[in-house]
């Protein structure tokens, strides 16, 4: 099934994947990596909406999302490193280098349509979009699963076999983790 992947510039289609059902409460809005633990922690749900808009509304996007004919069903944060508070400030995911790389850093699928090849094209478009808009290159920071399976919640950074099959190739190790899987760093050159 092909889905059509965009820039994520309307923000009715991202806050229909990434809002909590009531938008006064907090949530993560995929700004968990983008901002300092302190300043998420004080805005409130309705900030967190107001922020993400802004965010939609300035170019380049904040990510891409997939369709399903006009229906938003996947969503992937997409932006310059550099932009990436948890990246520039962090201790756990190294820089490999000083090239100015762009970051996908967060897989999100609607209920209801998984296992459909979604978050493989929303790599594909992150790809896409990433070189459009000038990156030399484009990271991610995937679980190694090896041969194990990966449930949804560890599973929202990627895979490594998912960054593999699309030609990323492992650039470092990192001290980071989710669940009970270690994380690498894989890179792709755009250029």
């Amino acid at each position: 099934m092909a889905f059509d992947v965009r820039p994520a510039d309307v923000f009715d289609d991202v806050a229909t994947l990434l809002s909590p059902k009531d938008r006064t409460k907090q949530s993560c809005w995929c700004l968990s990596y983008r901002l300092a633990y302190p300043e998420r922690r004080a805005m409130t749900g309705l900030d967190q909406a107001e922020y993400v808009a802004g965010l939609c509304a300035r170019t380049p996007a904040p990510g891409v999302v997939a369709y399903d004919g006009e229906m938003p069903v996947g969503w992937a944060g997409v932006a310059p490193r550099a932009e990436l508070h948890a990246f520039t400030h962090g201790r756990v995911i190294p820089t490999v280098d000083d090239l100015p790389v762009w970051s996908v850093w967060c897989f999100k699928v609607r209920g209801g349509h998984r296992r459909q090849g979604i978050a493989h094209a929303l790599l594909d478009g992150a790809v896409a979009f990433a070189r459009a808009s000038g990156a030399p290159a484009l990271e991610g920071y995937p679980v190694d699963t090896g041969d194990r399976r990966v449930d949804a919640i560890s599973a929202f950074v990627g895979t490594r076999r998912m960054f593999e099959a699309a030609g990323f190739t492992k650039a470092a190790d990192t001290d980071s983790t989710r669940g009970e899987f270690p994380r690498v760093l894989m890179r792709l050159d755009l250029r």
